[in-house]
C-alpha cells in the first residue's frame, strides 16, 4: 500500500513539470508568432486600412476618386501591357535556353549558364544604364548602323517596347532556373515511346514534353510576372523621361509629390498593385504544388538530342552571339562610354579621360557616402538574416507544424509584395507604430535596416532550409545522444555541413541589399542615400555620364565578389573532400 502511494505520488509530481513543458512551448510559439505578425504582417494590414480611412472614418472615397481618373486606367493598362509582354519574352527565352541546355549536345554549357544569369545578377537599373549607353548616339550600335546603307536609326529604348525588352532580358534567367531541371527530370522512356509511335521531334516536344513540363514552365513564368510587376528601376529610367507610367512609378510619384492626400492615394494604388501580385503569388504556389510530382524523378544530365557537326557549330555560334550581345556587350559599352569626357561626343582617343570618375569619387561626396551606407546596410542585414533566418529555418525543419508554417507564410509576404508597396507599409507602420507615439524611426537609417531585414529574411530562410533538408536527421539525434550541447552540436556537426547552403543564402541577401533601389527610393533621407538612390538621382538630373561611371565600378565589384565567392566555394569543397 505504501509502495502504491509512493508511485502515485511520483506520477503526480511528474505531471506538472510535463504539463509545464508544453505550456512553455506553446508560450514561446505564441510570442514568436506575435513578433512575426507585428514585424511582417501588421504593416501590410495598416497600409490596406489607410486606403479606407478618411478623417478617422471608413470610406471608399479614395477608391472612387482614383478609379474615376483616366490616368489611373492608363497606368493600369501600361502596367498590364508591360508586364504581360515582358513575361512572354522571358518565357520564350527561358524555355528555349533551358530546353537546349537540358536536351541538346552543345559545348560550354557551364560557361553559358554564367552568361545566362549575368543580367539577373547585375541590378536592373544598372543593366538599363548599360543598354541606354549601348544604343546611345556615341554607342557601338549607332556606329554600326552608320556604316550600313538606308539611313537606319538606333532603336528607341525610351518606349513601352524598350521597357518590355529590358524587363524580359533581365528576368528570363528566372524562367530558365525554374524549367531547366523540369526538362531534365522528364523520363526518356516517354520520348522513346513517342518516337516509336512515329512522332517527329517537334511533335514529341509539342504533345509530350511541353504538357509534362507545363507546371514548371508556368511557375517560372509567374515568378517572372511578379518580378516584372515589382520592378521599379527599368520603368523609372526608361518610362519617366518619355512620360510612360506604370503602377510602381505612379505610386512613387504620388509619395514624392507630398500632397494633402498623397499617402492615401498611394495606399489605394498599392492595394491595386498588391492584389495583382497576390493573385500571381497564389497561382504560383498552386502550380508549384502541382509540379512536385516531378521531384521524385532523378535529373538526367546527359543530352538527348545530337546534331550534325555543322548544325551544332551553327547553334553554338547563335547562342554565344545572343549571350554576348545581351549580357556582356552592353556592360562593356557602359564601361567604355564612362570614359568619354562629355555626353554626345564620339568615342575617340582624344575624347577619353577619367573626368567622370574624378567627379564621382573625388569631387562629389555622395557616391562614396552612399557606397559606405549600402555596404553597412548590406553587412548588417546579412548578419541579422544569417542568424535569425537560419534559426527560423531550423525551427521550421525541426518542428514542421502549423505555427512554423504560418510564420514562414507571414515572413514571405514582404518579399512577395512589390517594393513600392512594401516601402509604403514601412512608412505607415513606423511613423506611428502606436497611435500618438512616434519613436523617431522614420526619416533615419534605422528604418532602412528594419525594411531590408524584413524584406530579405525569407531569402536566408529558404537557403538555410534547403541546406537542412540535405542533412540526415539521424545526425542531429546522434549528436544529442552523445551528450553534445547545443553550441557544440552546431559548431562541430551542423555548421560545417550547412555552411555552403547558408553562405549562398547570405550572399544573395548581401547582393540584394547592396544594390537595392525600390524600397530605398521611398525610405531614404539626407545622409542615408544608397548606391541605387545616387545613381537614380544622377539619371533624373541628367548626369548620365556620372551614373555610368559609378555603375561601372559597382559592376566590377560585383563580378570580383562573385569570382571570389566561387573560388572560396571550390576551396571549401576541396577541404571537405580532403577531410572525408
Amino acid at each position: 500500500m505504501i509502495i502504491k502511494q509512493h508511485a502515485s505520488g511520483e506520477r503526480r509530481k511528474g505531471m506538472p513539470s510535463f504539463s509545464l513543458f508544453f505550456q512553455k512551448k506553446n508560450l514561446y510559439k505564441g510570442i514568436g508568432l506575435l513578433a512575426v505578425f507585428l514585424l511582417f504582417l501588421l504593416p501590410v494590414l495598416r497600409l490596406v486600412l489607410l486606403s479606407f480611412v478618411n478623417e478617422g472614418s471608413l470610406t471608399l472615397h479614395y477608391y472612387t476618386e482614383i478609379l474615376r481618373e483616366q490616368a489611373t486606367w492608363s497606368t493600369i493598362q501600361n502596367t498590364l501591357l508591360v508586364v504581360m509582354g515582358s513575361t512572354l519574352l522571358a518565357l520564350a527565352l527561358g524555355v528555349a535556353f533551358s530546353w537546349i541546355v537540358a536536351y541538346v549536345e552543345v559545348r560550354g554549357k557551364r560557361a553559358m549558364q554564367l552568361f545566362i544569369f549575368l543580367p539577373f545578377i547585375i541590378p536592373s537599373y544598372i543593366t538599363t544604364l548599360a543598354w541606354t549607353q549601348f544604343f546611345s548616339g556615341a554607342g557601338p550600335v549607332a556606329a554600326l548602323l552608320a556604316w550600313l546603307p538606308g539611313n537606319l536609326q538606333v532603336p528607341n529604348l525610351y518606349s513601352i517596347g524598350g521597357i518590355i525588352l529590358l524587363l524580359g532580358l533581365s528576368h528570363y534567367p528566372l524562367v530558365y532556373l525554374f524549367t531547366v531541371n523540369v526538362f531534365r527530370k522528364l523520363p526518356r522512356e516517354l520520348e522513346d515511346a513517342a518516337a516509336t509511335s512515329g512522332l517527329s521531334k517537334w511533335q514529341t516536344f509539342r504533345k509530350v514534353v511541353l504538357p509534362l513540363a507545363l507546371p514548371g514552365i508556368a511557375s517560372g513564368g509567374l515568378i517572372a510576372f511578379l518580378s516584372n510587376l515589382d520592378n521599379f528601376g527599368i520603368p523609372a529610367f526608361l518610362g519617366t523621361p518619355s512620360n510612360i507610367r506604370v503602377l510602381s512609378t505612379y505610386i512613387y510619384e504620388q509619395v514624392v509629390g507630398f500632397g494633402p492626400e498623397a499617402f492615401s492615394r498611394a495606399a489605394v494604388l498599392s492595394v491595386i498593385l498588391g492584389i495583382i501580385a497576390l493573385i500571381g503569388t497564389l497561382l504560383q504556389w498552386y502550380l508549384l504544388r502541382k509540379s512536385r510530382v516531378l521531384e521524385t524523378v532523378q535529373s538526367d544530365m546527359n543530352p538527348r538530342i545530337f546534331l550534325k557537326p555543322l548544325k551544332q557549330k551553327l547553334l553554338e555560334g547563335t547562342l554565344w552571339a545572343f549571350l554576348l550581345v545581351t549580357s556582356l556587350m552592353p556592360l562593356i559599352a557602359m564601361g567604355a562610354l564612362s570614359l568619354i569626357s562629355a555626353y554626345g561626343v564620339p568615342f575617340a582617343l582624344e575624347n577619353l579621360s577619367l573626368k567622370n570618375y574624378e567627379y564621382v569619387f573625388l569631387t562629389d561626396g555622395k557616391p562614396l557616402s552612399a557606397l559606405s551606407n549600402s555596404l553597412q546596410l548590406a553587412l548588417v542585414t546579412m548578419a541579422i538574416c544569417l542568424f535569425l533566418g537560419t534559426m527560423i529555418a531550423y525551427l521550421r525543419f525541426k518542428y514542421p507544424d502549423w505555427s512554423t508554417k504560418t510564420a514562414e507564410l507571414f515572413i514571405t509576404i514582404p518579399y512577395a509584395l512589390p517594393g513600392t508597396v512594401f516601402a509604403l507599409c514601412m512608412i505607415f507602420m513606423w511613423m506611428e507604430p502606436v497611435p500618438g507615439w512616434n519613436p523617431g524611426v522614420y526619416g533615419t537609417v534605422l528604418i532602412l535596416y528594419i525594411a531590408y531585414a524584413t524584406r530579405f529574411m525569407v531569402l536566408q530562410i529558404r537557403g538555410s532550409y534547403t541546406a537542412l533538408l540535405q542533412i540526415d536527421p539521424s545526425m542531429d539525434e546522434a549528436a544529442r545522444t552523445s551528450g553534445a550541447s547545443g553550441w557544440t552540436k552546431w559548431r562541430k556537426i551542423l555548421l560545417p555541413l550547412l555552411f555552403p547552403g547558408i553562405l549562398s543564402g547570405a550572399l544573395l541577401v548581401f547582393l540584394m541589399a547592396l544594390t537595392e533601389l525600390t524600397v530605398s527610393s521611398l525610405l531614404w533621407s539626407t545622409g542615408t542615400e544608397t548606391v541605387g538612390v545616387v545613381i537614380f538621382g544622377y539619371e533624373q538630373a541628367g548626369y548620365s555620364m556620372y551614373s555610368t561611371a559609378f555603375s561601372t565600378v559597382l559592376v566590377l565589384g560585383i563580378l570580383l565578389g562573385g569570382g571570389l565567392f566561387m573560388a572560396l566555394g571550390k576551396l571549401w569543397d576541396r577541404k571537405v573532400l580532403k577531410t572525408k
